[in-house]
């Protein structure tokens, strides 16, 4: 009896039961559903206002907890390494699965021409690289949390964070230590906010259910099939496996720590708002070290997006095959670069992805029939932000593991000090 009320008690358990009685609702009352759409908006709002606040001061106390250790530039680079590959990884899998199981083969276009359209062509430039980089760097960093300009607040952070690190002792180790009281406080205030997330995650559900309903899914069953093959393939064998090969934790206890986090990923589609149900399970569970999850946790939920890189490269194969293109190996090339650095780009808030549209651009691809996808969208972005925070995780576990000699060898001038 007790075992099944600790069960009920669990928020993850709340969040999937909610998740279902929404799907549920959503289904039987239709359009009217968007009655509980408030529910949804209170959650979602509670969370937005924390996790901007929540990601700056987690970067800050991250770099300036590894600004001053030896394995510093080994995190980075191992950490932005990593997101690379996994995100290339991910649209090679993504182009192999698309052309074994060719889900735009055989779809009847002629009886949904009428939803394609041309008004996406101009969402789908790529800033130039120089463009890129300019733009991360704020020229106000109070109006960058004000708009919630991810990147940007990344890059002051992590400065901010290296330059405290810097500091003499006597002057850094009050200031690390007053940052720390301050995550731990918006860790509080996100707990408490966590407890009214089934409610918010029954909002959501019953409304986006409600409004879209299943019938748009007939058109597109296919890619959504393959889509949710690929996504369960690198979530549940590609990211256990590294964690099986490259650190001391099991793929079984992993995957076990991450259902909490992915519950509210898929509820949430943002992985900003999972970020401190991520950190939490990161940290608690699976062991690893404040000073690594600041860092990497927060980077991932801006850049790592490897379940977008797998939606880029199957949508592009998909539309290829639904217009009758032959891709050469250079489209190939096009479309595993342009997802990559797309993946890299896109910031971590649920919303309808243009960045689709450069990789169809990119390979040569028509983008007229984006608008049979925009509908589904937010079912798409659910099931890709589980997988991009599994490996924001995935990530922060295996650094920790690569740099887990350091403590050691630190101990000594700590105990002087």
């Amino acid at each position: 009896m007790s075992k099944s009320k600790n069960l009920m008690g669990n928020i993850g358990v709340q969040v999937v039961i909610a998740m279902i009685l929404g799907t549920v609702i959503g289904a039987i009352m239709g359009e009217s559903a968007a009655m509980f759409a408030p529910l949804g908006d209170i959650f979602i709002n509670l969370i937005k206002m924390l996790v901007i606040p929540l990601v700056a001061v987690a970067l800050i106390s991250g770099a300036a907890g590894l600004g001053d250790s030896q394995s510093a530039g080994k995190v980075g680079v191992t950490t932005l390494g990593f997101f690379a590959l996994t995100s290339a990884l991910a649209v090679a899998l993504a182009l192999v699965m698309g052309e074994v199981f060719q889900p735009g083969i055989g779809i009847d276009v002629s009886g949904i021409e009428n939803m394609f359209s041309s008004e996406y062509a101009s969402k789908g430039e790529l800033p130039t690289f120089w463009a890129t980089i300019t733009g991360m760097i704020p020229t106000n960093v109070f109006q960058s949390l004000n708009e919630a300009n991810i990147l940007q607040i990344l890059v002051f952070c992590l400065f901010f964070g290296i330059a405290v690190s810097k500091l003499e002792k006597e002057r850094r180790t009050p200031l690390i230590q007053g940052v720390n009281a301050i995550v731990d406080a918006m860790v509080w205030m996100i707990n408490k906010v966590m407890l009214i997330a089934p409610l918010g995650v029954f909002g959501l559900m019953a409304e986006a259910v409600g409004t879209f309903g299943f019938s748009a899914l007939t058109v597109v069953l296919k890619l959504f099939v393959v889509y949710v093959a690929a996504i369960l393939i690198f979530g549940f064998i590609v990211y256990p496996a590294m964690i099986q090969l490259l650190t001391k934790h099991s793929a079984r206890q992993f995957l076990s720590v991450m259902k909490k986090p992915q519950a509210v990923a898929l509820s949430t589609a943002s992985s900003m708002a999972t970020l401190p149900v991520t950190m939490d399970a990161v940290e608690h569970d699976l062991k690893v070290r404040n000073s690594t999850a600041s860092f990497v946790l927060p980077l991932g939920a801006t850049i790592n997006m490897s379940g977008n890189a797998i939606y880029y490269g199957l949508v592009a194969i998909f539309f290829a095959q639904l217009f009758h293109i032959d891709l050469s190996m250079g489209a190939y090339v096009a479309i595993i670069l342009t997802a990559t650095l797309g993946a890299v780009g896109q910031a971590g808030v649920p919303g309808p992805s243009f960045l689709v549209v450069a990789v169809l651009l990119a390979a040569g691809i028509p983008i007229e029939g984006l608008p049979l996808l925009f509908a589904l969208d937010r079912v798409f972005d659910m099931i890709r932000t589980a997988l991009n925070i599994t490996g924001d995780a995935a990530c922060a576990v295996i650094v920790d593991a690569l740099i887990e000699e350091e403590p050691v060898q630190a101990e000594p001038a700590q105990q002087e000090a």
